[in-house]
């Protein structure tokens, strides 16, 4: 049955592929090897297959290398343009610095100028209601004088007309004239004096009125002056606070909650920058007293975000030379363990550069730990904790207050890692947060 199946296929296939034969001579004879239609289609097939072969697996090898190639070239520009963009950061923070710096100079000049114009205020405000007074009791003197001038001349008439209706007296004509004369001058005299001081009077109230109006004016210019100054001060006061509410809401922190939690740490009072309160007799405050107390509530705001600022994480752990290596996220394990959650930050610098602390706080843990090696372990206010590993020296012990730029340790390659770098973590409230979120929302101010 075989015979006859494999008679039929060579029967087909010598069609295409008639019988060869493959002579051999030597010399005991000449023998030849005879190459069935079969087997020359079989020797055609492997050589095909593995012709096809060849070329796949070339090609595999070949698309393997460009896309190598490809994929490095495009993490070399990645990285390039990521230290640009860091560069580019750094310099756009010194900036905001600087501009902050001068805001604040700005700000305290212009403190200075409201606390002297203040003063000129309340100086004008005595010397005007001094003149009030003065022009008070001049109007009542002016009043009291015309009032006596003009008893004095109703007591003249009516002397003058008894002495005309005198008859039958003993004086004579001539020394009742006489009589008449001497009051007459005597009355002429004290209206005399009288209208003089009539005269006086009159002037030192116009001069006080005139005074009255120079200082009525002084004092319009006066709150011109103090309204472009509070203007300015609300101005620098809103362009100082913007910054921080962003830089705290970008960290993923309620500014509220957290100048509250400020607040109950830093309850102490002193004098300086208290608000502006009514009188002792319930008068109401004045839209000037209101607009100082806004801003004083907004520079105690700046004073409590300051507060915040330093207890927080907003700074970088690596001053020296370094670059980054490794993001917060999700990651390809460098020991190959998979796909696993990478918690933190990677800087990659020279072996010993410092590290130094992110903020204040207290150093919870100094020693090995599991996969970190030697790490610290810092807590600061409001639940945040940042944990520094890897490194190859610990300068700081369990317990101990640190300060923001302490240095608490130097750059190694201790426990689970690849090669030098540091392995830096933020958790607030014990979940992990992005690092990076503080770097950033810090450079726009700091």
């Amino acid at each position: 049955m075989l015979t006859k199946l494999a008679y039929r296929i060579n029967s087909t296939l010598e069609r295409t592929l008639p019988e060869q034969r493959l002579y051999l001579k030597s010399d005991q004879g000449t023998r030849f090897v005879r190459l069935r239609p079969m087997t020359q289609a079989i020797a055609l097939a492997v050589g095909a297959a593995l012709l096809t072969w060849t070329t796949i697996a070339t090609s595999v090898l070949l698309l393997d290398s460009i896309s190598a190639g490809s994929g490095r070239d495009q993490a070399a520009r990645q990285q390039t343009m990521y230290e640009s963009r860091l560069n580019a950061l750094s310099t756009d923070r010194d900036l905001r610095a600087e501009e902050a710096v001068r805001a604040q100079e700005r700000f305290n000049l212009a403190l200075q100028q409201v606390s002297e114009m203040q003063e000129a205020l309340l100086a004008s405000e005595d010397r005007r209601k001094e003149l009030e007074t003065g022009i008070d009791v001049i109007q009542n003197t002016l009043r009291r004088t015309i009032k006596e001038r003009d008893e004095a001349r109703a007591e003249v008439d009516r002397i003058t007309l008894a002495l005309s209706e005198q008859t039958g007296s003993t004086r004579t004509g001539e020394g009742r004239a006489r009589e008449a004369m001497a009051t007459l001058d005597i009355v002429t005299s004290a209206l005399a004096e009288t209208a003089e001081e009539r005269d006086a009077m009159e002037a030192n109230a116009e001069k006080a009125r005139e005074d009255a109006k120079a200082i009525a004016d002084e004092k319009r210019q006066l709150e011109l002056k103090n309204d472009a100054i509070f203007a300015r001060l609300e101005e620098a006061v809103t362009v100082s606070m913007e910054p921080l509410d962003n830089m705290f809401r970008a960290a993923g922190m309620s500014p509220d909650d957290l100048l509250n939690q400020v607040r109950r740490g830093y309850s102490g009072q002193g004098g300086p920058l208290l608000p502006f309160s009514a009188s002792s007799m319930g008068g109401k405050l004045t839209p000037d007293e209101i607009r100082a107390n806004a801003i004083l509530k907004g520079l105690d705001h700046m004073n409590l975000y300051r507060l915040a600022a330093v207890k927080s994480p907003f700074a970088n752990p690596v001053r020296g030379s370094y670059r980054f290596t490794s993001g917060f996220g999700y990651r390809r394990d460098p020991k190959g363990a998979g796909t696993r959650m990478h918690s933190g930050l990677d800087f990659a610098g020279a072996y010993g550069t410092p590290i130094h602390a992110t903020a204040d706080g207290v150093v919870v843990e100094a020693g090995w730990g599991n996969g970190y090696g030697r790490m610290v372990k810092i807590r600061h206010d409001f639940g945040i904790e940042t944990l520094y590993a890897h490194l190859s020296q610990i300068r700081v012990s369990e317990g101990q207050r640190v300060s923001r730029g302490d240095r608490i340790g130097d750059m190694g390659n201790s426990g689970r890692s690849t090669g030098t770098h540091l392995h830096y973590e933020v958790r607030i409230g014990g979940n992990p947060v992005n690092p990076m979120t503080f770097i950033r929302a810090a450079s726009n101010v700091f």
